[in-house]
């Protein structure tokens, strides 16, 4: 079959622009239960909020989950940090995190669909999203970085074949990254 006005044969366009079956099945079937997580840094709500930090620095982690009688209260992230402590006059030693977390986080089950949590994270904002049991127990965090790491899967020969650019700078640490 042509397309008239380009006389490109379907073929060619899809040999041309590969989206592969696979991928859209993953997105629609693979669960965030096959989705390499991170391990969630989970602590109780009366955590400081200068302890937090130091935990969240010392784990090179980019935010915490936080608990309230085992199950989720909160998330509290490094934005958290820029937008809601830098530049204020808190004592953050004796400051609990409840204070700058943001309460009741958008969670997902590890049945959820890889889909879905890519949706929530594009459409609210979210880098991270706690993955949770039946009963609210904080179980992983997903990150936007896995996702895009499980999607590149379905890219790899793509992905893994572009050339470097020689004209970017070179870091040495990932450090500010």
């Amino acid at each position: 079959m042509r397309h008239d006005d380009e006389n490109i044969t379907l073929l060619e366009i899809d040999e041309e622009c590969p989206g592969p079956n696979e991928l859209e099945s993953a997105l629609a079937n693979d669960t965030l239960g096959e989705v390499e997580a991170q391990p969630a840094l989970i602590l109780e709500s009366s955590t400081s909020i200068a302890e937090t930090i130091r935990l969240m620095q010392a784990e090179r982690k980019a935010c915490v989950l936080v608990t309230e009688g085992g199950r989720l209260a909160g998330i509290f992230t490094e934005r958290d940090v820029l937008m809601k402590l830098a530049g204020r006059d808190i004592d953050l030693a004796r400051t609990p995190v409840t204070a700058a977390m943001t309460r009741d986080p958008v969670s997902l089950s590890a049945d959820a669909s890889v889909a879905q949590a890519l949706n929530q994270m594009v459409v609210e904002g979210f880098r991270h999203i706690p993955i949770v049991d039946d009963e609210g127990r904080p179980i992983v965090v997903i990150s936007m970085r896995n996702l895009i790491e499980y999607l590149a899967e379905f890219y790899a020969r793509d992905v893994l074949n572009v050339p470097p650019d020689t004209r970017a700078p070179r870091f040495r640490t990932r450090e500010g990254a």
